[in-house]
């Protein structure tokens, strides 16, 4: 199953038939083409129509993931994912998949940090088929024990594969732990290997029993389908399954940082690899509501083409790196990162290039940013925003991604009107503001011979 963790690559990473079951329809006036209706038993039902061919995307997103979790059991959401597919009393392990097969279409799910999804892509035709099975393993998965034993040890090698053995991604797992203390986001995705080591089946039963419920879930369909046809077809199907207590998680708030912290990882590795990350405020958590924007822009600025600041200053110009790219997410659920990662190249070393990186940032806080520069960079920004929505994944995933973390898929149609309103003032403004040594945390690969391959990783800690 592919599954959706944080990208290494930091350029820029779902009868009962009365109609009464249903309120009446919300049509947001920035976009008529999204389609809204919420059942009685909670569950939301997205539909965007997309004429263009005779195809349709099914996701149904679970408002829980890696940051709903605690100590012990990090990793239950995505251990949950990969037992979704081990089968209920009326389809047995593998049936789904080989049933989706079957009919011509392709079917998976990811894990994140804010959230789990399952989706379906098929002929339109064939949605009936989908929801049926989605709604059936909503509420009778089985959970047999055998099945778990071995899944469990699939997930575990998985992460040895992803992390362990990863120099880049073990050290990028470092880092995000350093840099969170009491955020939810300090626990991997994948989970840590001590509490995989310890995890039982009752954890999944409990799991699964507290958040798998309709009024936890969004249903999102886009594709060829008339938005009335797939909410009396969503009716038939999930309005008879009741809700559940949700108990709403606590805030668990970063501790404020009150200086820079630093990380050595030591591993068998080719090359150095540096890793920076600044705290900084995501559109659910900004004061500011614009702030999450001018960042987005800074971000494009800085490593959103080849044309950008550091690839342009650092690698064409200077040649002290192999590339230099920049990641933030403003749709996370809590306060995150805007991380800086590079490789230096040659002879020169991470402190060089590090410093490199430093004084671009502070000619982004001591010089605005010219009118032709920033022009061209929302282009971009706009622009890729409006070339992913020629794929209908992603524009069901990009409803599914703003419902479940709590923005209202309506900011959708905000993103490119609020990324052309910044101004460099503005992009001038967050610079100074978050990017600080008091919210930095750094984390050095330190290469090993790759002939020595010691037992555990050393990773040092300065604060």
């Amino acid at each position: 199953m592919n599954k959706l963790y944080p990208s290494l690559n930091l350029r820029r990473a779902l009868t009962i038939g009365l109609a009464l079951v249903f309120s009446q329809p919300i049509m947001a006036q920035a976009s008529q083409q999204v389609h809204e209706f919420k059942m009685k038993n909670g569950m939301k039902v997205l539909v965007k129509e997309d004429h263009r061919a005779p195809v349709v995307v099914s996701q149904i997103w679970y408002k829980v993931g890696s940051s709903y979790e605690h100590n012990g059991i990090t990793g239950v959401s995505h251990v949950l994912e990969h037992m979704m597919f081990k089968g209920t009393t009326k389809y047995p392990a593998g049936e789904f998949s080989r049933i989706i097969a079957e009919q011509g279409g392709r079917e998976n799910a990811f894990t994140s940090r804010d959230y789990t999804a399952y989706f379906q892509q098929l002929e339109k035709s064939r949605l009936p088929i989908s929801f049926e099975m989605e709604a059936d393993r909503m509420r009778n998965l089985t959970l047999p024990e055998e099945h778990f034993k071995k899944e469990i040890e699939v997930v575990k090698e998985e992460r040895r594969m992803r992390y362990d053995d990863k120099p880049r991604s073990f050290t990028y797992e470092q880092f995000v732990a350093t840099a969170f203390t009491s955020s939810p986001y300090h626990h991997p995705i994948i989970g840590w290997m001590d509490d995989l080591d310890s995890m039982q089946v009752e954890d999944l039963q409990d799991w699964y029993k507290r958040w798998y419920a309709p009024n936890n879930a969004t249903l999102v369909v886009a594709g060829d389908v008339n938005a009335n046809d797939v909410f009396e077809l969503a009716k038939k199907y999930f309005a008879a399954i009741p809700s559940s207590p949700i108990v709403e998680t606590k805030p668990r708030r970063d501790i404020k940082q009150r200086g820079t912290r630093r990380i050595t990882v030591r591993v068998p590795a080719k090359l150095p690899y540096l890793i920076m990350g600044y705290k900084v405020p995501v559109l659910s958590t900004a004061a500011e509501s614009w702030e999450p924007y001018a960042l987005d822009v800074l971000a494009g600025i800085l490593s959103g083409t080849n044309s950008s600041r550091f690839p342009k200053r650092l690698v064409r110009e200077q040649q002290i790196s192999a590339g230099v790219d920049v990641g933030y997410n403003s749709y996370s659920r809590h306060a995150d990162l805007f991380i800086i990662d590079a490789t230096p190249v040659g002879k020169h070393t991470v402190v060089e290039v590090e410093a490199a990186i430093n004084e671009q940032l502070e000619l982004i806080k001591q010089e605005k940013v010219s009118k032709d520069e920033l022009d061209r960079i929302k282009a971009q920004v706009v622009a890729g925003k409006v070339y992913e929505k020629d794929s209908v994944f992603y524009q069901a995933m990009q409803l599914g991604t703003l419902e479940t973390v709590g923005l209202g898929w309506q900011h959708a149609d905000e993103y490119s009107d609020k990324i052309k309103q910044v101004t460099a003032e503005q992009i001038q403004q967050v610079a100074k503001k978050y990017l600080l040594e008091d919210q930095l945390t750094v984390a050095v690969l330190e290469p090993l011979p790759l002939t020595i391959r010691p037992r555990k990783p050393t990773v040092n800690v300065k604060h």
